[in-house]
């Protein structure tokens, strides 16, 4: 069985998965909703209840955080940072963004679909 899957190297159609971690699973509802609402995202999975070591202003915290991955395209990062941080409770958020190189043809024209109406504005 051959698989559908699709490979887009140009910088415009490039899609992306985003990391960021928040001090809660509310806060991570309120940031998903709005960036899907406002189509700067097509998909958004929240996992909750993860154990967070790292280093904050010269000592090591440790605190439960949600994580969301968030699906989009790189033309589209700024605006979603911009949105990230006006929600976000955090002094400095993480907020990273990794490239997908390859995935199922349909999955990612549903992401295009789905953050189509926002692209260019």
């Amino acid at each position: 069985m051959k698989i559908n899957w699709c490979r887009d190297m140009s910088v415009e159609g490039t899609w992306i998965i985003v990391f960021t971690t928040t001090s809660s699973k509310e806060e991570a509802k309120r940031i998903a909703k709005s960036i899907v609402e406002k189509k700067i995202a097509a998909c958004v999975n929240i996992v909750d209840n993860i154990d967070s070591i790292y280093w904050w202003k010269g000592s090591i915290e440790e605190s439960k955080e949600a994580l969301l991955i968030i699906k989009t395209k790189i033309n589209l990062l700024d605006k979603l940072i911009e949105e990230i941080k006006k929600i976000h409770s955090y002094e400095v958020p993480e907020i990273i963004a990794i490239p997908i190189i390859a995935g199922l043809k349909q999955y990612l024209e549903w992401i295009n679909e789905s953050v189509s109406s926002t692209q260019g504005r």
